[in-house]
């Protein structure tokens, strides 16, 4: 049985027991501060497991995953997976045991055909009633119930002693037995041994507790059901193979992994092969998703999958890229249930592409570092290199394990391993820390009494009060809800509506509009009066300040609408901010835009501006929303009906904000910068009406005062400025000629003064009146007349503090590295810098602290030599 078929037959049953069927949720999981990615079917469902926005009280889905827990297994076994496919049905305070068991067994034995005695169970130990359902309804034979603990057969594992705290309860599993041949061949062998005969199929966890800060478990008002079926391991059982890379899902990006490989897959090479297969899914789903390869949480994950997979195409013989030709094969694939993958495999391989050449150029340049570094140690005697410059190449660097003990083994050296593990581990916990991942499972957001209702097309109406916290001691900030509002909430990138609430004793002001979980929350100010639960009031926004955000929510949609235009249709919005005074938008794109690309995007979100079509908005169905082409915001959560917004034929997008019934309202559009934010992600902000007309003003006034003081029209300032500068480069030319001869004189006396410190000459120098560029000449000199030397040198540039630091190679090959002095001074100079393990620099800093400069860098210098020489 094929795995689209698969797929269909078990959401196709649980809709004939009255399951809503509902799609499955994104890697990014919206609003929720407890995992990275969608790691499981029930992430989706945690308000409604704690009892909160219940709407269908049974359902099931087929949900996405991405785990990275067992990476190092992956390829390795035959089930374990970084992307997989959760089939799960669940119970929100409806059916319980009974039923999940029944269904469970119906779907396996008829709807399946798998026989009987191919299926065994376990229970958790303590969960008699499960058991019974078990033996005594669906009439499983007693030797084939298995009774297991805290660890195995319940959810979370070892929850009731470990935590966390929240939802918690006993699991009961489906095994399917591959036949004795397989495993270990043990009469006694059973569900709990660890041999592979006995597949864990699926799991029914049965939420009948909450575990309390003090460890007790208390029985919820409101029992639920989610199981859990790896959609990989069922496929395998139904296809009648002893492993998931056997099955339809995997076999098509395996022959297109030979293909690209010109190498055919053996028993040698098998884990390269699975592993390639695998990951590619997960690179493919986490991309399509919205999350770009970065340094930075989910994006990390990514790279590093991306530099995995690429270390296991170089053991199956390829050198090159070679991932993104994967990209056609996972959309083929996943076709069906996945359309979006085929829509956006173009835009989703020429990001993997682009990640994979900035991979493959840092081995080239990195690699080479790395392995004469190894080589010097080696010369010298030294066999054991230091962890900390292992670490560096590994952490900075990104350089594979692999390819780090490939050149251990070619120079005959070595590292301990375990203190690079625990440096590695220190850096993980520094993550964490830095990281809005919560420790807990389940969050609980604060409780108010209703949760109101936005009217949409109105700025003033009478309502009630239904809540009144106070967010201050003084009882002057509070937090309002109200029964109707017109003040629309912070979401979407869109910001808070502000305003005021008014009775006839009584006036309160809005300064802005959250919504915290469901319920429009004002956080406000106390003017004059009190307000109570029950008031009636009037809520009124600020409309002058409602109308500047339209203008620049619409010329949002317009923008992307003209980036697509201008640089293709891989461009999607990745992030927003749509306030009164600007719009920022974030987008996906591979380079700084040109000028002459900006000016095309301006122009074309001017032209839509007079083109003046109408804005419209319907409210449809998720499915037909997608079908119709509206392009959605990846960050966001999604209901069953979205609201789509259009204008003319050229802007389609999914968007709950507000916004103008014409763009020609928006007057004129200004693109006031363009940046970069993240590896393949561009950042453009902009202004509109006053603010965008207060720009242009502000640039006539600038070139004006400009052709005043360079005596000429406006017209001819920029003639006469290029002519001004071309005297002083020239004037500039002499000068560093000059400072040159000066510098070669004095450059002995430099050298000369230099410090020992562990053998190693320290060389600081403040050079007044030189600037950025004569600083790095000097180095450069210094390091070819001076070998075996660390120079810094420091410099005043338009009352800023500028410091250079040089490395010369037979001391870089030893492992010091100027890139990481640069970037322990900077901070606490007041300065920002980086650089290369040769070369480095920073600038911008505190000239109060010129003359604690030489004190810290000497410190910092001075450590660095101490672990080269320790290791030596």
């Amino acid at each position: 049985m094929k795995s689209d078929e698969l797929r269909a037959k078990f959401l196709k049953f649980f809709q004939s027991q009255r399951h809503k069927i509902l799609p499955s949720d994104s890697l990014v999981p919206g609003g929720d501060p407890t995992v990275l990615f969608t790691s499981a079917g029930m992430n989706q469902f945690k308000k409604q497991f704690l009892g909160q926005d219940v709407i269908y009280p049974r359902v099931a889905t087929c949900q996405k995953c991405l785990r990275t827990g067992d990476l190092d297994n992956v390829g390795v076994t035959c089930g374990h997976h970084t992307f997989f496919e959760m089939l799960g049905n669940f119970s929100f305070a409806d059916y319980f045991k009974k039923e999940a068991i029944e269904w469970a067994w119906e779907f396996f034995t008829n709807q399946l055909g798998i026989p009987e005695e191919k299926l065994w169970v376990s229970t958790y130990r303590d969960d008699d009633e499960a058991y019974i359902i078990w033996r005594d309804r669906i009439k499983v034979s007693q030797d084939k119930i298995v009774k297991l603990g805290d660890k195995e057969n319940f959810w979370p594992s070892q929850a009731k002693e470990k935590g966390p705290n929240g939802p918690c309860g006993p699991c009961s599993e489906i095994f399917f037995d591959q036949g004795r041949e397989v495993g270990c061949g043990r009469k006694e062998c059973g569900p709990a041994c660890e041999c592979n005969r006995f597949l864990e199929v699926w799991n029914l966890v049965f939420t009948q507790f909450e575990r309390k800060p003090d460890g007790v478990l208390t029985d919820l008002p409101h029992k639920n059901i989610d199981t859990g079926m790896g959609l990989e391991r069922l496929a395998a059982v139904m296809q009648g193979v002893l492993s998931n890379f056997q099955t339809d899902l995997f076999q098509p990006l395996i022959k297109a992994t030979e293909e690209i490989c010109g190498s055919r897959l053996s028993q040698d090479n098998r884990p390269a092969f699975y592993a390639v297969s695998d990951h590619i899914r997960a690179i493919t789903f986490a991309i399509c998703d919205g999350v770009m390869p970065s340094n930075e949480e989910r994006g990390y994950v990514i790279r590093n999958l991306i530099r995995r997979t690429l270390q296991h195409g170089r053991n199956l013989g390829v050198k090159k890229t070679f991932l993104y030709k994967l990209v056609p094969s996972v959309a083929s694939v996943m076709r069906n249930p996945y359309p979006e993958l085929e829509k956006r495999r173009e835009e989703i391989a020429l990001i993997i592409k682009t990640e994979e050449e900035k991979f493959l150029e840092t081995l080239d340049q990195v690699l080479p570092k790395f392995i004469e570094i190894l080589k010097d140690s080696a010369q010298k005697g030294k066999r054991e290199i230091p962890a900390e410059i292992v670490f560096k190449f590994r952490d900075t660097y990104g350089l594979p394990w692999d390819v780090m003990d490939a050149a251990f083994a070619g120079t005959g050296t070595h590292c301990v391993m375990e203190t690079v593990e625990d440096l590695i581990d220190e850096q993980r916990s520094r993550s964490r820390g830095q990281s809005q991942i919560s420790d807990s499972i389940f969050t609980k957001e604060r409780a108010f009494r209703g949760k109101g209702t936005f009217s949409r097309d109105t700025c003033e109406l009478e309502t009630e009060v239904v809540d009144v916290q106070q967010k201050a001691p003084d009882g002057k900030e509070l937090e309002i809800v109200l029964a109707q509002t017109p003040f629309y909430p912070e979401q979407g990138g869109q910001v808070g509506d502000s305003g005021w609430l008014i009775t006839k004793d009584t006036q309160v002001t809005v300064y802005d509009t959250k919504k915290i979980g469901d319920t429009i929350v004002h956080c406000a100010t106390i003017d004059k009066g009190r307000i109570n639960i029950a008031d009636r009031v009037v809520a009124s926004i600020d409309k002058k300040r409602r109308l500047a955000i339209a203008r620049n929510h619409t010329a949002t949609h317009l923008l992307q609408a003209a980036l697509r235009k201008v640089l293709g249709a891989h461009v999607r919005q990745q992030g927003s901010l749509v306030s009164n005074d600007r719009l920022r938008f974030d987008f996906t794109h591979f380079k700084a835009l040109d000028k002459r690309e900006l000016e095309r995007a301006e122009e074309a979100v001017n032209a839509y501006i007079r083109n003046n079509d109408r804005v419209n908005s319907e409210e449809m169905p998720l499915d037909k929303a997608k079908s119709s082409g509206a392009l959605a915001f990846f960050g966001e959560k999604y209901g069953e009906k979205v609201r789509v917004v259009s204008i003319g034929d050229y802007s389609k997008e999914f968007c709950g904000g507000t916004h103008l019934e014409h763009p020609g309202e928006i007057g004129l559009f200004k693109i006031v910068s363009e940046s970069s934010v993240a590896s393949g992600i561009r950042r453009i902000e902009a202004v509109t009406g006053d603010f965008a007309y207060a720009k242009l003003k502000e640039e006539s006034d600038a070139l004006g005062k400009i052709s005043q003081m360079l005596g000429v029209p406006k017209e001819k300032a920029g003639e006469r400025l290029e002519g001004l500068l071309s005297q002083v480069k020239a004037l500039s030319r002499r000068l560093g000629q000059v400072q040159s001869r000066l510098l070669e004189s004095s450059l002995d006396g430099i050298v000369n003064s230099a410090e020992v410190i562990g053998g190693k000459k320290v060389i600081y120098k403040f050079m007044d009146g030189y600037d950025v560029d004569s600083l790095r000449k000097t180095v450069d000199l210094i390091k070819h007349k001076s070998p075996n030397s660390v120079i810094a040198l420091t410099a005043l540039v338009n009352g800023k503090l500028f410091l250079t630091a040089g490395i010369t190679d037979d001391l870089v090959r030893q492992g010091l590295d100027a890139g990481e002095t640069i970037k322990k001074v900077a901070p606490m100079l007041g300065a920002k810098g980086a650089g290369r393990p040769d070369f480095a620099q920073a600038g911008g800093g505190d000239a109060v602290k010129i003359n604690a400069v030489e004190g810290i860098l000497k410190s910092i210098m001075k450590d660095q030599i101490d672990v080269i020489n320790l290791g030596r």
